[in-house]
């Protein structure tokens, strides 16, 4: 069952927000026409040529400029800061919701194998099942036709079924669902806040418990040397967060207590807790290019730095892309010059 219909009002995502993050609210830029055609999306990249046809797409405009507009939103500002939670970000609570139940109607089965367990697939197969019907729930009257291409992100968002591994090419597929509901007007401007700190932290928090619970592999071979063995995105949007806090600076991020202290407020302080969790022995040794990182004098140098990496490392890079669907709403077509 889909919403009434939402005002025409959407996240401005085009590439302009790399040079114009200070896009107004009435911006429509990326609102999709009333007479497009939706199409489920299909993988478009099948060899390293084709990487220049994606950074020339509309798709790639459309998502950098969502990104580095939620990146702009979010400076300065706490997790516990007062933001509005709009009918729709509560739809998307209650579906991130349901995928943690599922997780608990699945448990873990004995396996020879320690990593990669296979009750995963069965968690997997029932979001399959169930993808359309979620997201169709959460869109306008006028927007229902779209729940089947819309779907496909949702469920390239929580990992491979095949190889039980999650990585950046999942959480871009989480970031690009969010952005096609926000292209048909079911997501607006005014709820950017809630669409990092509710939705996407929600989401981390569901992953994570996947990870854990499945034992799911890292994707790709970064290993010690990439940001995270899964996630980028929290990384940028909580240096964001950070950027001319009074007292704390990158180097803090190394003090535990600092981390406790703070974790509550900031994204990437809360990713720090994660790692020193999960991680034992030195910290340069296991998160070296976080390690590095805490070396950079200021926060703005640090998110404008994992902003180039994020292109350069896991957009540029043909083992992520190769994956990624393009549809009606992120085009493989050439971006509007």
């Amino acid at each position: 069952m889909c919403l009434k219909p939402a005002k025409k009002s959407v996240l401005p995502t085009m590439a302009e927000a790399e040079q114009q993050s200070g896009s107004t609210p009435e911006d429509e830029a990326c609102a999709v026409p009333d007479s497009i055609t939706f199409m489920v999306p299909k993988k478009e990249i099948s060899m390293v040529s084709d990487m220049g046809k994606w950074k020339r797409s509309q798709a790639y405009a459309d998502y950098m400029g969502f990104v580095l507009t939620l990146n702009e939103g979010v400076k300065g500002k706490k997790l516990t800061c007062e933001y509005k939670v709009s009918e729709t970000v509560e739809k998307l609570l209650d579906l991130l919701d349901t995928l943690d139940r599922w997780i608990n109607e699945t448990p873990p089965v004995d396996q020879p194998s320690r990593f990669g367990n296979k009750a995963y697939r069965s968690w997997s197969a029932k979001l399959d099942q169930e993808a359309e019907a979620l997201v169709a729930a959460m869109l306008p009257a006028d927007r229902c036709a779209a729940a089947p291409e819309i779907a496909v992100y949702l469920k390239e968002a929580v990992g491979n079924a095949t190889r039980i591994d999650y990585g950046t090419g999942h959480e871009a597929a989480f970031a690009a669902f969010l952005c096609c509901l926000c292209k048909v007007g079911a997501l607006r401007v005014d709820d950017q806040l809630a669409i990092v700190f509710k939705v996407f932290n929600s989401y981390l928090a569901v992953m994570r418990k996947l990870q854990k619970t499945y034992r799911m592999e890292p994707a790709g071979s970064q290993g010690v040397w990439g940001l995270d063995d899964f996630q980028f995105l929290p990384f940028i949007w909580g240096s964001a967060q950070l950027v001319d806090h009074p007292t704390l600076e990158p180097r803090h991020f190394l003090d535990e207590r600092v981390v406790n202290e703070h974790q509550q407020d900031f994204m990437f302080l809360e990713c720090i807790k994660f790692i020193n969790e999960m991680k034992t022995g030195p910290f340069a040794e296991h998160s070296n290019q976080l390690w590095n990182i805490s070396a950079v004098p200021s926060w703005s140098k640090v998110n404008q730095g994992l902003i180039r990496m994020y292109k350069a490392e896991c957009l540029e890079k043909f083992p992520v892309i190769q994956h990624f669907k393009f549809g009606s709403l992120l085009s493989i077509q050439p971006g509007k010059t």
